[in-house]
């Protein structure tokens, strides 16, 4: 039986710890405390990491389960009450800034068959530009016989904390063009690749082309079924009911310059997250968590809906 390890290392000059377990291996670093990789015990890999991901300073990891916040997507498009709130200075990066910096690692250890790693980030006035807000980032990572990733937002100021966040986790398949995104049917969301047109989700999710939707009031469980791998992949949101399904598609992941213009098939990003009007608002003194559950299993045995 395998001992629960937790080794430091580095990848692309960048902190990083190397965790294994009897039930896989993961790679995650100080860089946006992101989980790269995990690939489980003599299986395919659950979270896909580019093989051109850059790992300069001041620049996002193209792979594994980056945090977004204090807003998600093009800062213009987030409601007004959230740019109220967090204010950008022009040609801001989407997705926000967190993902980009080093975090501390607050906590390591090991229990049993699991390992446990938390790093805290914190934001006070002034942190960054047009910043007033003052707030303490944790992201625990627990790995086992599953990935267990949350977020939680501690609102350290005197007045009301609203941003947008996501955990834009990338999961890795066999081919994005045989497989099939299950639990989202009947729910309404807007097709981001159309300037947000509304739309009915009917049936599976399928890729045939660049997908970029937010669905809205998610709140079961999602399962990623992959026919050439023949496996499941389960993802059991908390406290969050909107999720961003993405894949690139041949056309754009041809202008990303940290992806490989046929990588995109390996791909495909299901996002926990706080969008638009789920936005998170924290009251002041208090914290809330936003976080995923990610498991898997041979296929035809997981139990989400169509």
């Amino acid at each position: 039986m395998t001992t629960p390890r937790i080794e430091p290392t580095t990848i692309g000059g960048l902190t990083a710890w190397r965790v294994t377990t009897r039930f896989g291996g993961a790679l995650i670093t100080r860089r946006g405390a992101q989980l790269l990789s995990y690939t489980p015990a003599g299986g395919r890999p659950v979270i896909w990491l580019s093989e051109q991901a850059r790992y300069t300073p001041n620049t996002a990891i193209r792979g594994g389960v980056p945090v977004c916040w204090p807003w998600f997507g093009v800062y213009d498009r987030n409601p007004q009450f959230v740019r109220d709130c967090v204010a950008a200075p022009p040609g801001a990066a989407s997705h926000g800034w967190v993902r980009q910096v080093d975090w501390d690692l607050a906590e390591q250890h090991t229990d049993g068959d699991c390992a446990t790693l938390a790093f805290t980030y914190a934001a006070p006035p002034g942190h960054q530009p047009g910043w007033n807000q003052h707030a303490l980032l944790t992201l625990r990572l627990r790995l086992s016989d599953r990935i267990e990733v949350a977020l939680s937002v501690q609102n350290l100021g005197a007045s009301p904390l609203s941003t947008t966040l996501a955990l834009h986790t990338y999961l890795a398949v066999s081919d994005s063009r045989h497989v099939s995104v299950h639990g989202l049917s009947g729910l309404h969301y807007l097709d981001m690749v159309r300037e947000g047109e509304p739309r009915q989700q009917q049936g599976p999710v399928t890729f045939t082309e660049e997908t970029d939707r937010i669905y809205l009031n998610t709140s079961a469980p999602i399962s990623l079924r992959d026919a050439g791998w023949q496996r499941d992949i389960r993802l059991l949101a908390t406290n969050s009911t909107s999720t961003v399904v993405w894949n690139p598609g041949a056309a754009k992941a041809a202008r990303l310059n940290d992806m490989a213009d046929d990588a995109w098939p390996r791909m495909v990003c299901i996002e926990t997250a706080r969008v638009l009007d789920d936005a998170l608002t924290v009251a002041p003194g208090q914290s809330e968590t936003v976080g995923v559950t990610i498991s898997w299993q041979p296929a035809n045995t997981a139990g989400a809906g169509s």
